[in-house]
């Protein structure tokens, strides 16, 4: 197989070819033309393209081309360079080169037929409700209002990861918001975002509206430097450099939390299901996954429940059903891991409990791949492994007072927070640290399309001018 690069659309194939191997044979799988830096140069300045090709359709209509993309993608077979790739395929293709297990490939799956399925919601939530007719003719009156609104850029360049294909959700709702896309796909997962636009493509939406470039490090730095507007996925030793540039909006680490209140902490089991969910869902690879249960109460007792249940998890063949754990793709990455967690262990104020109920060590290999278990730490606040997060199911169990909470919370993308103490839940409310704020016994990975993640993609893209009008226009 071979996957080209779109310019505007039109397939490339470049001389330049990487060949990714799959995860478990190590065995070329599939060859991906990969974008220099001058090509993805050259064709940036040329971004006026992809613009011109959806001023042609309103909003209703890009939303429509959404819906119907909803089933192209989940149901039907799209072309995929100089051949085609059914559902089933698809899914056993991101398998091969993730090691993401096939249940888990498929719920992605949905996940992303949900967000194109539900695009007039999620506008809505990103928008306000504001009327469509504004945006499609630049200004109107909402509510009693004069408005205007114009795009910050011509298109929306993505730096995409590898860790979970409905990541993708998020970059999506740039089309119906009528700004072309440029996107970068990571070296492992070119087969979703390259679906996407076929689907979109097959719904009506036009070719030009899409550029897909596999590249280097050197090719994702011209787009997010060239691109009005950026989003841009990764760790923090990748995100870091672009920290502070207004023109990107960063996806690194989540970071994400259980916060049980005092006036609940002691009915904990009861909550023991949200807690295993949020930890371990998707196979703990998503930055929404739980990493830490914060608790003023009951720690040694929440710690060894989680381990218990967390150690039950282990690895299974791609296609059993029951399957919730990937491999690492790259078996020194897994060592890395696990040594970054011994070494922390090291360190007084840590234990791993999970330790006691699985057979065998952490770093396990099975079937020639390398996975890390499960594994729960009970840790004091100050402690390294309090605030680390991994590609796995990790979390660390944290006993700390319910009063500290502010001071010690730091950058969380999801709290999860199960109390009906108004003024912890007035102080969470208040935090500037945490991006997405869920009351009660909902699992931090329980999104709803309708909801910012990470930064308000219509902001992003968009800007309110004043505006005034002293005739009818």
């Amino acid at each position: 197989m071979h996957i080209p690069i779109l310019r505007h659309g039109q397939q490339y194939k470049s001389l330049d070819i990487a060949r990714v191997p799959h995860h478990q044979t190590r065995e070329v799988f599939v060859e991906v033309s990969q974008a220099n830096a001058g090509l993805i140069r050259r064709d940036l300045g040329q971004q006026h393209l992809g613009t011109k090709s959806l001023e042609r359709f309103s909003t209703r209509e890009l939303v429509d081309i959404c819906t119907r993309a909803a089933e192209h993608f989940t149901n039907d077979s799209l072309p995929l360079g100089d051949t085609s790739q059914t559902a089933t395929d698809y899914v056993k293709q991101v398998s091969a080169t993730t090691g993401l297990p096939y249940v888990l490939a498929r719920r992605n799956m949905l996940k992303i037929k949900s967000m194109l399925a539900n695009m007039e919601s999620v506008l809505h939530g990103l928008t306000r409700k504001l009327d469509w007719e504004i945006l499609d003719r630049g200004f109107g009156e909402f509510a009693g209002h004069a408005l205007s609104f114009f795009p910050r850029t011509q298109s929306l360049g993505a730096v995409l990861p590898n860790n979970s294909p409905g990541v993708h959700s998020l970059w999506i709702p740039a089309f119906p918001l009528r700004i072309p896309l440029v996107l970068k796909p990571g070296s492992a997962e070119p087969w979703t975002p390259y679906r996407i636009i076929q689907s979109l493509i097959m719904a009506g939406a036009p070719r030009e509206a899409f550029s897909f470039y596999p590249a280097d490090h050197a090719g994702a730095g011209e787009i997010l430097r060239n691109c009005g507007r950026s989003l841009l996925f990764g760790d923090s030793s990748t995100t870091s450099i672009w920290a502070n540039d207004p023109r990107i909006e960063i996806h690194g680490p989540g970071y994400s939390k259980i916060i049980i209140g005092a006036d609940c902490v002691d009915d904990w089991e009861q909550y023991l299901e949200v807690m295993v969910a949020s930890i371990a869902d998707n196979g703990g690879r998503s930055c929404v996954n739980a990493s830490a249960v914060w608790t003023p109460a009951h720690a040694a007792e929440i710690s060894e429940a989680l381990a218990k249940r967390l150690a039950q998890i282990v690895p299974r063949a791609a296609d059993d059903e029951n399957a919730q754990l990937a491999p690492f793709v790259d078996p020194q990455v897994a060592k890395r891991i696990n040594a970054i967690i011994d070494q922390g262990l090291t360190e007084p104020g840590a234990r791993d409990v999970t330790a006691a109920y699985r057979d065998g060590e952490r770093l396990a290999i099975w079937n020639n791949c390398s996975y890390l278990l499960p594994t729960v730490v009970l840790s004091e606040p100050d402690h390294p492994l309090a605030m680390k997060e991994f590609l796995f199911p990790f979390a660390s169990v944290v006993q700390v007072d319910q009063a500290e909470i502010p001071a010690q919370l730091g950058p969380t993308l999801v709290v999860t927070a199960i109390t009906r103490d108004p003024k912890l839940i007035q102080t969470l409310v208040a935090s500037p640290r945490i991006d997405r704020l869920n009351i009660g016994a909902l699992p931090t990975n329980q999104v709803s399309w309708d909801q910012p993640h990470e930064g308000n993609l219509f902001e992003h893209l968009y800007a309110r001018r004043a505006f005034q009008h002293a005739v009818a226009v």
